[in-house]
């Protein structure tokens, strides 16, 4: 018997190294198939989705200001990165059936649609998944920001961010095998800890728009959508 959503309309986040599976670089075609149909099933469940998937497995724009590089033309290759990453998922999506449109906050036309508020909404309503791509389509501001910010446009019932690990911890799990792992947050805990899972702008904008954060694993296979049946292991970061 199917449970009955937890959340309807969600926001996904995927880091670009999400993408890479066992790769050191570049797009695993596998990882993103799996991931593709994670995405199906929430949809054939009665899901609106909207996905935000970052370019960090394709370039970093940080990277080229630590290196003494132009921080705005280091974002602006980013945000490009987030394009193409932004394909392969709907390209993927529509492989298995699902109606799927890229929307960039960058405008690249002969590629893919302008981001529009308006348009997003619409296209949402009649099942598509919606692609987000270009982060917010300026420079400083991190994909983890973007997705808050198209979390409150789109009036998402949640925002699940999609990590290597299970939920938040209070050090990485990975280097420090007994991390304390929360399995609910208020944003202000999360601040107030320096919990470094999502900047703090991202924070904000899901707390002023009263969007629980959801911290799961997109490692574990079946994870989003047990998420969405409200099933699982995540950490919940709402007031």
């Amino acid at each position: 018997m199917t449970r009955k959503l937890r959340w309807r309309r969600v926001l996904v986040k995927l880091s670009g190294e999400a993408l890479m599976g066992s790769q050191d670089f570049g797009i695993d075609p596998e990882t993103v198939g799996r991931v593709a149909k994670e995405v199906a099933e929430a949809v054939s469940l009665g899901a609106q989705v909207g996905v935000v998937v970052g370019g960090g497995n394709i370039f970093r724009g940080v990277a080229v200001a630590a290196k003494g590089g132009n921080r705005v033309t280091g974002d602006h290759m980013g945000m490009l990165a987030t394009v193409m990453n932004s394909l392969t998922l709907a390209d993927a999506l529509r492989r298995l059936g699902v109606p799927a449109r890229v929307l960039s906050a960058v405008p690249v036309p002969s590629i893919c649609e302008t981001f529009t508020q308006r348009g997003a909404e619409r296209y949402m309503e009649d099942g598509d998944v919606i692609v987000f791509a270009g982060g917010t389509g300026n420079p400083f501001f991190t994909t983890d920001s973007g997705a808050a910010l198209r979390a409150a446009e789109m009036r998402c019932d949640a925002f699940l961010k999609g990590t290597s690990v299970d939920g938040v911890y209070s050090d990485d799990p990975k280097k420090v095998p007994d991390a304390e792992r929360y399995e609910t947050l208020t944003p202000g805990e999360m601040l107030g800890r320096d919990l470094k899972v999502m900047d703090a702008t991202a924070v904000a904008l899901a707390r002023d728009n009263a969007i629980p954060v959801i911290v799961f694993s997109i490692r574990t296979p079946g994870a989003l959508v047990d998420v969405m049946n409200g099933v699982g292991k995540y950490t919940v970061i709402s007031d």
